[in-house]
C-alpha cells in the first residue's frame, strides 16, 4: 500500500520536511525538560497567534493533551459535559477518567456530534443540586467535530455564555484544529472562541509526536506543568517537541497543511455526492457504502477504515495528492 493511496487518518501521513529541519537544527545542547530556548519561546508564538497572552506546553499525545488540560479544570468528585460522540467519550479508553482520578463525562447530544447551547442545558438540568450527585465542572467541544463539522463563531459564543453563566471552564480539543481554521478562513481568535484552554493538534497536520496545550489563564498552565510531571510526559529533551511545533506554528504551515488536506476531502466530496453521510467542512469524508463496494475500493489500492457496517471514514492529509483524491472521488462514483 503505497502512502499516496492511504486513506486511513492523518496519523498515517509522513512527518513534514520542515520539521525534520527542525528537529536537525534543534540537535545541539541545551537545558533539558523545558528549560531550552525553543520551548521557552512557545508562549509568545501562541500569543502572537491568538491576540492574547497565552501560556503553550508540548506534550506526546493528543490524549495527553486533552485529559492534562481538562485536569486543571476538573476535581476527582466533578464532570465534564461532552458530545457522546466526543474523542474523549469514545476513543480515548478511559484516559479521562484516569488523568482525572476519576471524575465523569456528562454525555450530551446535538447534531453532527457538536454541543449546543440547549443540549448542554438539558445535562446541567438533570444534576440535582446536592453532595450526591456529580456535579459538572467544565464543558469541552470538540474542533471540528468527530463528523468533521466546525463549530462557527457564533456557536462556540453562545456555548462560551452558558459557560460562564454557569461558572464553568470551557475546554477544545483541537485535534484538527488547523483544518477548522482552514474552513472558517477566519482568525485563530475566532476558531478557538472564548475557550480556556485548547488542545491544538499538530501531529496530524505534519508532525512527528508532539501536540500543544494552550492556556489562556497563566495560573491554569502553572498546575498542568506539574501535572504534566507527575503523569510522565515531561520529557528530558523537550526541545525536540517544541522545534515541531514551533516549525509548524511560527511559519504558517500548519493552515497551508490543512488547506491542502480539506482540498483533497473536497475533491472526494464532489465525486461521493449522494453518498455523503455529513457535510465535508475538513478533512473527513464519512460515505455510505456497502461490504461489496468497500472491498472493490480496496482491491484497487485504496485504504480506509469502516465506519459502520454500511460506511467508511476516508482521511485526507497534508501530503495527500489532489490527483489521488481525485482518483478515489471516480472509484467512488463509479461504484
Amino acid at each position: 500500500m503505497t502512502q499516496q493511496k492511504m486513506f486511513l487518518s492523518d496519523n498515517a501521513a509522513s512527518v513534514h520536511p520542515a520539521v525534520w529541519n527542525a528537529l536537525r537544527a534543534a540537535d545541539d545542547p541545551q537545558p533539558p525538560y523545558d528549560g531550552d530556548r525553543l520551548s521557552q519561546r512557545m508562549d509568545s508564538v501562541f500569543s502572537d497567534m491568538f491576540g492574547r497572552e497565552c501560556s503553550a506546553l508540548w506534550v506526546g499525545t493528543g490524549t495527553a493533551s486533552n485529559c492534562l488540560a481538562l485536569a486543571t479544570m476538573v476535581q476527582p468528585h466533578g464532570g465534564v459535559i461532552c458530545h457522546r460522540e466526543s474523542h474523549i467519550e469514545s476513543d480515548e479508553c478511559g484516559a479521562p477518567g484516569f488523568y482525572l482520578h476519576g471524575a465523569k463525562l456528562l454525555l450530551a447530544d446535538g447534531e453532527g456530534a457538536r454541543l449546543t447551547p440547549a443540549t448542554v442545558e438539558t445535562v446541567l438540568a438533570g444534576i440535582t443540586r446536592g453532595i450526591h450527585q456529580v456535579q459538572a465542572h467544565a464543558i469541552s467541544v470538540t474542533q471540528v467535530s468527530e463528523y468533521g463539522l466546525a463549530y462557527r463563531p457564533d456557536a462556540l459564543a453562545e456555548i462560551g455564555a452558558v459557560a460562564r453563566e454557569h461558572g464553568l471552564p470551557l475546554h477544545m480539543d483541537g485535534a484538527r484544529f488547523a483544518n477548522a481554521a482552514a474552513f472558517l478562513d477566519c482568525p485563530p481568535a475566532d476558531v478557538v472562541g472564548p475557550a480556556d484552554a485548547l488542545s491544538f493538534g499538530f501531529i496530524k497536520n505534519g508532525g512527528m509526536d508532539a501536540d500543544a496545550i494552550v492556556f489562556f489563564d497563566p495560573e491554569r498552565a502553572e498546575l498542568a506543568r506539574w501535572r504534566r510531571k507527575r503523569a510522565g510526559h515531561l520529557q528530558s529533551k523537550g526541545r525536540f517537541l517544541a522545534a515541531q511545533i514551533l516549525a509548524l506554528a511560527e511559519t504558517g504551515i500548519w493552515l497551508d497543511n490543512a488547506r491542502t488536506a480539506n482540498q483533497a476531502a473536497a475533491e472526494i466530496a464532489g465525486a461521493a455526492k449522494g453518498r455523503l453521510m455529513h457535510p465535508v467542512e475538513a478533512n473527513e469524508v464519512f460515505v455510505y457504502l456497502g461490504a461489496a463496494e468497500r472491498a472493490a475500493l480496496r482491491a484497487q489500492g485504496f485504504a480506509f477504515y469502516d465506519w459502520d457496517d454500511h460506511s467508511a471514514r476516508l482521511v485526507t492529509a497534508w501530503n495527500t495528492r489532489q490527483e489521488d483524491a481525485a482518483a478515489l472521488g471516480r472509484a467512488i462514483a463509479a461504484l
